[in-house]
């Protein structure tokens, strides 16, 4: 009875502008903004507890949402989005870009997921894809290596990375998933399984790097794969896993390039791209005072 009560809600949900019967998220954030695109997120998301407040950040804020993983704890299933996300994110879900996190990949692989976001989460059976925001290029990959046939080198998702970023040659290239190369978390990064993923990105000249796992905000200097300061070709990584699931302390001193971080504060983070350059703004919940901002060139 539960899991038919869930499906009406997901089948509400669309028939009142869901994925499927919507516009492409980034035709709705040009009407938004009236001006440059605004990319505005998290993830580690619904646990019914901060994802209401910063829920409540995205009411206020124009653009598409995306979200790293992690969208509705603790199975993913079609149950807990119905019960924590839907009444939160998920009245943003008619311009959400999602990607999954592992805890999606707890019930079937990934299956309820894919049934909640529809066509805005890419084919069921790969869960990456890419679509275009104003001059930028922008991709949403599967950090569910072993779920998804890997992630190495020659993997089916490296080579359609690879074979992606050769079609769309923008100035300008941001990347999402869920589980961070780099990072001082709790988890810590994951120095190999993402780690051809950056090499594309890398090679490509990708800008951004947006990811969740970790509980927390932290920032890095632009790099290189190998975790070396890299200002004129590096890639800037953010670790985001503030969306509203119950937060987590940083175990270590912070590891190299990592330039700001916070364990206490829920909140989004706003990217705004421009042709050239991009902005980007660490938005706390109501209540907290903590933010990050700055500006920096595509390369």
């Amino acid at each position: 009875m539960r899991r038919l009560l869930a499906l009406a809600l997901v089948a509400a949900g669309c028939a009142a502008g869901g994925p499927s019967g919507s516009p492409p998220p980034e035709q709705i954030a040009g009407a938004e903004t009236g001006g440059d695109p605004v990319l505005v997120g998290a993830g580690d998301i619904a646990e019914c507890r901060g994802d209401v407040l910063t829920a409540r950040l995205l009411d206020s804020i124009a653009g598409t949402v995306f979200t790293a993983g992690d969208n509705a704890y603790y199975y993913g299933t079609l149950e807990d989005f119905a019960r924590c996300y839907t009444p939160s994110w998920g009245r943003h879900r008619a311009r959400t870009r999602p990607a999954p996190g592992n805890h999606e990949f707890r019930t079937g692989g990934g299956s309820d997921y894919f049934t909640y976001f529809g066509e805005a989460a890419g084919n069921p059976s790969l869960g990456y894809y890419s679509y275009d925001l104003g001059t930028w290029h922008i991709v949403s990959l599967n950090s569910n290596c072993d779920e998804v046939g890997g992630c190495q080198a020659g993997s089916a998702q490296e080579k359609w990375l690879r074979a992606d970023l050769a079609a769309h040659p923008a100035r300008c290239t941001a990347a999402y998933w869920h589980h961070p190369l780099f990072s001082s978390g709790q988890h810590g990064g994951n120095p190999k399984a993402m780690l051809d993923i950056w090499n594309d990105l890398y090679d490509a000249g990708a800008e951004i790097v947006i990811n969740g796992h970790d509980h927390d905000y932290e920032r890095f200097a632009p790099q290189d794969p190998s975790g070396h300061l890299d200002r004129e070709r590096g890639i800037r990584e953010f670790v985001v896993g503030t969306g509203g699931a119950s937060l987590r302390k940083f175990p270590r001193d912070p590891v190299a390039n990592s330039e700001k971080r916070n364990d206490r504060t829920w909140g989004v983070l706003k990217l705004t791209l421009h042709p050239d350059s991009y902005d980007w703004e660490f938005i706390p919940v109501a209540g907290q005072t903590f933010t990050d901002l700055g500006s920096w060139p595509c390369h």
